[in-house]
This record gives structure tokens, sequence and C-alpha cells, in this order.
């Protein structure tokens, strides 16, 4: 059963994916994926949360695997980061391609260990 539910949660991880980066897309055009890496960045977060949540608290290991596995998994995206910088580079933006990778890095760790580390503070 726990299969379906991380099955769902993906789902719902997926077209929470798709309406944020189309909300990001419409506001402007860039040459920088923000959509993409406002998704991955927030999800890096949520899941680090869930982490430390039930690492410190005890919440149960199947909520970390329907949200961390499920939704996390099915709106964050590596594909789609890939994707995207490798466009951004074909464009003629290597920097911007080289400050995607750079900043989705950085970012995401510093997001998972900013989620953790709420989850300690509570």
């Amino acid at each position: 059963m726990l299969f379906v539910l991380v099955g769902l949660g993906a789902s719902f991880g997926a077209i929470a994916r798709y309406l944020l980066d189309q909300a990001v897309s419409r506001r402007r055009a860039f040459a920088f994926p923000f959509g993409t890496w406002l998704i991955n960045i927030t999800g890096s977060f949520v899941l680090g949360l869930m982490t430390g949540l039930t690492a410190h608290h005890g919440l149960d290991t199947r909520v970390l695997a329907v949200v961390g596995t499920g939704i996390c998994g099915g709106y964050t995206t590596f594909s789609t980061f890939s994707y995207e910088t490798l466009r951004v580079a074909e464009d003629g933006s290597s920097g911007l391609a080289v400050g995607n990778i750079l900043g989705s890095f950085a970012c995401g760790l510093g997001a998972a260990a900013l989620g953790l580390g709420l989850a300690l503070a509570v």
C-alpha cells in the first residue's frame, strides 16, 4: 500500500512542479531557468526538513517515504536541470550555465541544511 501512496505523492509533486514552472515562466522570459532552480531549491528544503523531523522527532518513516520519495521526487528534477543547463550553454551563455550548476548545488545543499536545522530547532 505504501508504494501506491508514494506514486500518488509523485503525481502530486509533478503537477506542482509543472504549475510552479509555468507560473514563473509566464512572468517573464529569462535566459536563466529560474523555475527549475526554485523548484529544486524548495524541494531540497522540504526534504531536509522531513529528514530532520524523521531523524530527530520520530516522524514515521512512511511519511518520509511519501513526502520525500514521492512528492519531492516528483517535484524536483535533475533531468530538466541538466537539459536547461545545456540549453543555456548552447545559446552562448556558458557563464550562466556554470552559474546554474554552482548556484543550484550550493543553494540546494544550503536549503536542505536549513530545513534540517529548522527541524532540529522545533
